[in-house]
């Protein structure tokens, strides 16, 4: 099988940007097969820089204007007419459809709630950006890999996995003046954990998810390979969210990878 990334500056460039911006997404696209990383690079590429357009700047109407841009680029992606000329728009195009622009177009609009700095309304507010954000970005992957339809087990992993994202951020978010959070107190973070804990066991395991999506799909359920462990982690220790110390050791984390690839 020849090496889709060989001669192809595009694909390089954006697996650099997932490698640099996105290091976990980075490590469970390069446990996939090659030809799944020439999909996933792409549109983690893509999600990578639209996450970070609300911050790089002070501006609130510059902010709109990039997740604009990104928004009128995934338009011509849907439209399936010219798309412009970009080192991740163009691969990107290449890797999705107009039904995976669509939804990549509701996770730009979702992403435009990263502007303001007040704090979701409650906690169905808070999973329902993550849904849309994280859970989007799952589906996409899934899709451009040749799923069929959306499976609800893939957007509760997915939503899961970026309430971890997300909660690991909280430092962050707090020092960039951000409210993170509709409920900060320890007892309220430890019940969101746990909510989303009792969600992921409803979905079924990483394995049934993965086995129920196919073999070229599975690769898109690779980036979740962390979510429970931490999401347990946060529900006994929900003080470390606060503290920034949720992860696992180097040899949990890579030994979790190397089993979900299997």
């Amino acid at each position: 099988m020849s090496d889709p990334f060989q001669n192809n500056p595009d694909l390089v460039a954006c697996a650099r940007l997932v490698e640099q911006g996105d290091p976990e997404r980075f490590m469970a696209a390069m446990a996939a097969p090659v030809a799944a990383r020439a999909v996933l690079f792409p549109i983690y590429a893509f999600n990578v820089e639209v996450s970070r357009a609300p911050w790089v700047t002070k501006e609130p109407m510059i902010a709109q204007m990039r997740l604009q841009w990104w928004a009128d680029a995934l338009e011509e992606i849907r439209a399936g007419g010219m798309v412009r000329r970009h080192e991740v728009v163009t691969p990107l195009a290449l890797a999705i459809g107009p039904e995976g622009a669509a939804r990549l177009g509701d996770l730009v609009e979702a992403r435009r709630l990263d502007i303001e700095k007040a704090p979701f309304e409650d906690e169905a507010a808070l999973l329902s950006y993550l849904e849309r954000t994280a859970g989007a970005l799952a589906h996409a992957a899934a899709g451009a890999l040749g799923a069929g339809q959306p499976d609800a087990g893939l957007l509760a992993w997915g939503r899961a996995s970026g309430l971890v994202r997300y909660l690991r951020a909280v430092p962050e978010l707090e020092a960039r003046a951000k409210l993170p959070l509709p409920d900060g107190r320890a007892e309220a973070v430890a019940r969101l954990a746990s909510g989303e804990l009792q969600a992921l066991r409803t979905a079924g395991g990483l394995g049934a998810l993965r086995r129920r999506l196919g073999k070229a799909p599975a690769a898109a359920a690779l980036e979740f390979w962390q979510a429970a462990p931490l999401l347990r982690q946060i529900a006994s220790d929900p003080a470390a969210v606060a503290e920034g110390r949720v992860s696992l050791s180097e040899f949990g984390r890579r030994w979790r990878l190397l089993w979900a690839a299997r």
